[in-house]
């Protein structure tokens, strides 16, 4: 298991989850925390999954993996999920998490007592 560094560091800060990965190599068996439950889909050669970065819980290294602005002042001030996606591009399998960490806080904060 080590750090791995996906794209340029510009885009990594403003691109919030993503810029720094583990990567995990080698023979035998892993277990990985991920939170909420998993959606896994096999991309074939050249297809492209668009997705808010933070639901990412792992791909095979067979894929490319960018983060991208998005497009129009609408979706950034409307579409509630930050100004940036990432883009998964095929072949290989992507697993998608369905309640990341900050969005299980955030569900969970309307019911915690405030003082």
């Amino acid at each position: 298991m080590k750090i791995h560094f996906r794209m340029k560091l510009g885009r990594g800060i403003f691109g919030g989850e993503g810029f720094i990965m583990q990567e995990l190599k080698g023979p035998g068996l892993v277990f990985i925390e991920i939170d909420g439950e998993t959606v896994e889909y096999n991309l074939a050669d050249n297809q492209e999954l668009k997705v808010d970065n933070g639901y990412i819980a792992y791909f095979e290294p067979t894929m490319t993996y960018d983060v991208q602005m998005i497009k129009g002042i609408k979706n950034m001030v409307f579409g509630g999920e930050g100004l940036f996606m990432a883009t998964i591009k095929g072949p290989g399998k992507v697993v998608l998490q369905t309640m990341p960490l900050a969005k299980l806080a955030q569900r969970i904060s309307r019911y915690v007592a405030r003082g």
